[in-house]
């Protein structure tokens, strides 16, 4: 069978007859003409989590450079610096910690963090699809992403979707047009850890 599209994959995604093999399958082949979502760096807002693999480099410390995975109770161990809180924080905000902790031994440290690997991004795919749970990921995703995640639309979704989104301000309710996105070809709207996607 020939390559799905990306026209042919959303098309599928609306009558939710693309199978979750057929999904992947596509995924590993991505258009050369735009990068693969999955291959692009964490946002520099990313807040870390539990499981994330990181790389603390320290220039000319060898001793000091490390890759470390955030343990499930969201700390990390390091050498000299010893137990500190990770998860919830971005890159540089560690970045910042360590070379403050650093530099209590080391003369003007230079310390760069590295969010190596995404493996604490999960989800909420609910309402009318044909799989609703929360599911964990280790990339980023679109909100078409998580919906063939989910197995696609059932027969009775109106395919209007709203993604529900907790900020310092409160929830956020972002409405998604399907439509929009499948036929004009607009721009993907990319899911952030603990995002819901209700589809009504």
């Amino acid at each position: 069978m020939g390559r799905i599209t990306s026209t042919a994959l959303r098309m599928a995604l609306l009558v939710g007859c693309l199978t979750p093999v057929d999904w992947a399958n596509d995924l590993k082949r991505p258009s050369p003409a735009r990068p693969n979502p999955a291959m692009l760096p964490a946002e520099p807002d990313y807040r870390l989590g539990p499981e994330d693999l990181i790389e603390v480099f320290v220039w000319k410390e060898p001793e000091l450079t490390t890759t470390i995975v955030v343990r499930p109770d969201g700390r990390i161990s390091l050498p000299l610096t010893g137990e500190m809180e990770a998860s919830g924080k971005t890159a540089v905000q560690l970045q910042q910690e360590i070379a403050q902790k650093v530099g209590q031994l080391i003369s003007d440290p230079r310390v760069n963090v590295v969010v190596k690997q995404v493996n604490s991004l999960k989800i909420s795919v609910l309402g009318e699809v044909r799989r609703p749970d929360v599911y964990k990921i280790g990339r980023r995703v679109t909100v078409l992403d998580a919906i063939a995640m989910a197995g696609g639309f059932t027969e009775f979704a109106k395919r209007k979707v709203i993604v529900l989104r907790k900020s310092s301000a409160g929830e956020q309710r972002i409405r998604f047009n399907v439509r929009h996105a499948v036929e004009d070809g607009g721009e993907p709207l990319y899911l952030v850890p603990q995002d819901t996607v209700y589809v009504e």
